[in-house]
């Protein structure tokens, strides 16, 4: 899964939590979706944010990228 995915299935799993339809049981399911996606979003940009320091270093030591 991507970073745009996840964050699109993390948004409508807090739409159905949020939903006074939603049993109690559907919400602990999309609370447990959202969890994962969250995991796999904040995984991605920390990965990113790595990657960007690794950049940062190589430009502030006059290497070429």
């Amino acid at each position: 899964m991507n970073f745009e995915s996840s964050m699109a299935k993390l948004e409508e799993m807090a739409e159905l939590i949020r939903d006074e339809e939603t049993s109690l049981d559907e919400a602990i399911k999309c609370y447990e979706e959202g969890i994962r996606c969250y995991n796999i979003c904040s995984e991605i940009l920390e990965n990113a944010r790595q990657t960007i320091e690794v950049y940062d270093r190589r430009n502030a030591n006059g290497q070429k990228l």
